[in-house]
């Protein structure tokens, strides 16, 4: 089988545009008298712990960030695979530049405000991981080709997709092709060809289309719950990719086997790395969450695949990276707190936040202490958070509760800015983000 081949590391991203953008109290997060360029904030000595910052408040614990970053890149290169994260989960570009930093061989997207983000900062290969269908999102994918050296990836699913593709194409005449995974879906599951004769349809028509390159086939496996399900999922994508490799369908460049979740990415590396080709093949992971982990769904998956995958696992492994600290505002009954913080600030749709510790402002703690047991949150209104609370709860009004969230993408959208800070909570910078 021939071995996966990389194509060159991707540049560094121009970020002094982030870094130079003004920032006040307008802005969640930051204090109201404040305004200062975005680059200035790691050397304001502030402090979350001594309140130095209005609550709600987003932090990334940057140590435990970094680790998470290197981690997957040793994941990655130890078990043969590369990864394209979805960028969808934080549109940070400086954390796409960590990403980038740490080996990542593109960036992945789901809309054209995303992809737009990314060319404007300077990724020079993205996939967009969804079949433009609309006139505005088709030409600005050609458009986005003129770009000298940038690389676009997208996926279609059916013949009546190619075909708006290919019309655009004909118009544009652009030298720089745009590349084209099919990609293979599930019944009941979201988009991606539902029959192996369908989506070889697909990748017939692609091959068959100027402007157009067929670059390999992909799936999204995270929708499915069980690592049986996707390993036939995965089966039919490299199945499928097989089919098209016999019909001599792809040209000179190495093929793409993609999937893109991140609980179950252990599959795809074990499903690809079974398969064998006579051509180069770059076995890709769009994995995404990866970077700032969360606490309940992702801690979950992870401990699975620490427990039963035969793949090369690096020293440490994936932790909790982001936390939503709020103050506890009052406790009007028995075993029932309500915190500042609520559906408006943190991650809801995949279970409620957990309480991890707590920090009293001006006391004798030297730093935060795990919350004890009992605490749970019971409710989330727009801006409060119901939080169960036993009778002889340490809690009082005032104090700071550190919330652990769960899926990263529904918090990261509910912050335009969050604060970096080291393992005593001082802030060290602060993150962007373009949703």
């Amino acid at each position: 089988m021939a071995v996966a081949q990389s194509a060159a590391a991707l540049p560094r991203l121009s970020l002094a545009g982030v870094e130079d953008q003004i920032l006040d109290g307008t802005i969640k997060g930051v204090p109201s008298a404040a305004s200062l360029r975005l680059g200035e904030i790691g050397r304001q000595g502030w402090n979350v712990l001594a309140g130095d910052m209005p609550m709600p408040l987003a932090v990334i614990r940057e140590s435990v960030l970094k680790a998470n970053s290197a981690w997957m890149a040793a994941f990655t290169a130890a078990n043969g695979l590369l990864i394209a994260p979805h960028g969808k989960t934080t549109m940070a570009p400086q954390l796409f530049d960590l990403q980038i930093a740490d080996g990542a061989w593109a960036i992945t997207v789901a809309t054209m405000q995303q992809l737009t983000v990314c060319q404007r900062y300077g990724v020079k290969r993205v996939i967009l991981a969804n079949q433009p269908v609309g006139k505005q999102e088709i030409a600005a994918c050609f458009e986005a080709l003129r770009e000298p050296g940038f690389e676009l990836y997208c996926l279609a699913d059916s013949l009546a997709g190619v075909e708006l593709l290919a019309e655009a194409a004909g118009g544009h005449r652009n030298a720089n092709p745009l590349r084209i995974l099919v990609e293979i879906g599930f019944m009941g599951g979201r988009t991606g060809a539902r029959s192996r004769e369908e989506a070889m349809a697909v990748a017939r028509a692609v091959a068959a289309s100027p402007g157009l390159r067929l670059s390999g086939f992909e799936c999204f496996e995270g929708l499915l719950s069980e690592a049986k399900a996707a390993d036939r999922l995965l089966d039919e994508v490299v199945a499928t990719a097989a089919a098209a490799e016999a019909e001599g369908l792809l040209g000179h460049e190495p093929m793409v086997l993609s999937a893109g979740g991140t609980s179950l990415f252990d599959r795809a590396g074990e499903r690809f790395n079974a398969a064998s080709f006579a051509r180069p093949i770059l076995k890709l992971l769009r994995s995404g969450c990866y970077l700032t982990h969360d606490s309940t769904t992702y801690t979950a998956s992870f401990r699975r695949i620490t427990m039963e995958t035969s793949l090369a696992l690096p020293p440490g492994g994936l932790e909790p990276a982001l936390e939503v600290w709020a103050y506890v505002q009052s406790r009007p009954e028995r075993g029932r707190s309500l915190l500042t913080v609520g559906k408006r600030d943190i991650s809801y749709d995949s279970g409620f936040p957990v309480p991890l510790r707590w920090y009293r402002p001006g006391g004798a703690m030297a730093r935060p202490e795990p919350m004890p047991a009992g605490h749970t949150v019971l409710a989330l209104n727009d801006q409060h958070c119901h939080l169960g609370t036993p009778l002889k709860s340490p809690l009082e009004v005032g104090d700071m509760v550190a919330f652990g969230i769960g899926h990263p993408c529904t918090t990261f959208d509910k912050w335009g800015l969050l604060m970096l800070v080291d393992d005593a909570y001082q802030v060290t910078g602060a993150i962007r983000t373009f949703f």
